[in-house]
């Protein structure tokens, strides 16, 4: 290879090497205060229960998901994307939730209930409960959010701003 190649590839191994190590730190930092993947599996696992006996979200998810080992391997992956910054999730949540008719601000309240409750039995440490629920609360706010701009325009742009804090 030429040296211009080979300088031409450096930053973006450079950049490579970079994010993959940012990644390994965040995967760190999170398995450090207890979530680590045995934790999201039991996590997921635990909260969709609840979700599936749930009288409000219950229906909502039987009406949508036929295959639950399928939906909640996605959502193991979903979730060690967002705390272990894992990329091995692709999708679109936001598309899937305008999918949906209906869903409101009591919807997402509900679910953000039972996932602090299911925090609060699973708590490895406080710290792992305030990782986690935070980023709980910033998603069900920015899809909440999406939702209602979709539906009202602009003047939904605050919709989640009531949401319940952990």
């Amino acid at each position: 290879m030429s040296t211009a190649a080979a300088e031409s590839r450096s930053p973006n191994l450079e950049a490579r090497d970079y994010a993959a190590l940012k990644r390994a730190e965040k995967r760190a930092a999170a398995e450090e205060i207890g979530v680590d993947a045995d934790y999201i599996d039991h996590f997921v696992e635990t909260f969709y229960g609840k979700i599936r006996d749930d009288g409000l979200l219950g229906p909502i998810f039987a009406e949508r998901i036929a295959d639950w080992p399928k939906h909640l391997a996605r959502m193991k992956a979903f979730w060690r994307s967002v705390l272990h910054n894992s990329g091995e999730f692709a999708g679109n949540p936001m598309l899937k939730h305008l999918a949906i008719p209906g869903l409101e601000q009591r919807h997402f309240s509900q679910w953000l209930e039972l996932f602090y409750a299911t925090l609060r039995e699973a708590e490895p440490t406080s710290e792992a409960t305030a990782l986690v629920a935070g980023r709980a609360r910033m998603i069900a706010d920015s899809l909440l959010t999406g939702i209602t701009m979709q539906r009202d325009g602009l003047s939904g742009g605050r919709a989640g701003k009531d949401l319940p804090h952990p």
